[in-house]
């Protein structure tokens, strides 16, 4: 008999008990099929180990195994680190714990993986609104992300992201693979990750019905958030990419092209306003990462 696989659930979290408690209740509805087991590995990166009691909680319920670690230093980096050093499953996936996925979460990222024989499989995030969102943001479709047909396979590491995705601890093993500490507190160690892994032959599938959805609080709603996010993006997108290159030049072309339209657009529509002005601080901050000029812009936790 053909033993079935095992995945391992990496949740990283920090100070958010409620959404942990969510996040957990939704996987222990997972479904399987009989196809796969799993687990959970919850690695908190609070010092003062605040998600514990939720834990806790849901361990005594019993249904799904699951085991608690601490990361005492505040770096994502190291803690899904953490995650994957304490994984007892050859699959991993990673979700957020800001985010709830739906019943059949695991069961179709599995499939494809199966099918596909690939080192990662993705699926979409999709906002979650905890109070209605002002319409320039619905318009601007600021906190929709980019999706594909299921099956489509992912040219740039660009395209990948830690939230919604099932990996092959074999191929993370074989060429010891792990996150960059150096992006931890920045953001960017997910697609640098990723970046490395495709260099080395990774494949990487989407799922497009394997959504997870992801707590949107009124704090992310704003434009001086907004803004800050896609300066870390540019940043992120920076690695690997040298100032004389085409990329750069596209990016400094784009700046250049969107900072003229500015005039027009203050006209056109505050959505449109706020998505290039987004676009800019992309395009802004990979330049001036490049150009080796550092932004005390911390990732937003």
């Amino acid at each position: 008999m053909t033993e079935l696989n095992h995945i391992t659930v990496c949740v990283c979290t920090y100070k958010r008990p409620q959404l942990l408690r969510l996040l957990l209740e939704a996987l222990r509805c997972q479904e399987t099929h009989q196809r796969f087991t799993y687990s959970i590995v919850i690695v908190d990166n609070d010092s003062e180990h605040s998600g514990k009691p939720i834990v806790d909680e849901f361990e005594a319920k019993g249904g799904v195994r699951v085991l608690y670690c601490n990361e005492p230093v505040q770096n994502i980096a190291l803690a899904r680190n953490m995650a994957i050093d304490n994984s007892q499953g050859n699959l991993i996936a990673f979700i957020d714990d800001d985010e709830t996925p739906i019943q059949q979460w695991l069961w179709l990222l599995h499939e494809i993986m199966c099918s596909h024989k690939v080192a990662g499989v993705l699926g979409p995030v999709l906002p979650r609104f905890q109070q209605q969102p002002s319409s320039w943001i619905v318009r601007s479709k600021l906190c929709e992300r980019k999706r594909f047909c299921t099956g489509t396979y992912l040219k740039s590491a660009i395209d990948t992201r830690t939230g919604n995705i099932l990996l092959s601890k074999a191929f993370l093993d074989s060429h010891r693979f792990r996150f960059d500490r150096a992006f931890g507190l920045t953001g960017g160690e997910d697609c640098e990750l990723f970046r490395r892994m495709m260099k080395k032959g990774a494949e990487f599938v989407w799922c497009d019905e394997a959504c997870v959805y992801e707590a949107v609080p009124s704090s992310r709603l704003t434009r001086k958030y907004m803004l800050k996010r896609a300066l870390l993006r540019g940043v992120a997108n920076s690695q690997g990419v040298q100032f004389f290159s085409k990329n750069i030049g596209k990016s400094i072309v784009a700046l250049i092209c969107y900072a003229s339209a500015l005039p027009v657009l203050m006209f056109a529509g505050h959505h449109n306003l706020m998505k290039f002005l987004v676009k800019s601080c992309d395009h802004l901050g990979k330049v001036l990462a490049v150009m080796g000029i550092k932004m005390s812009v911390k990732r937003q936790l």
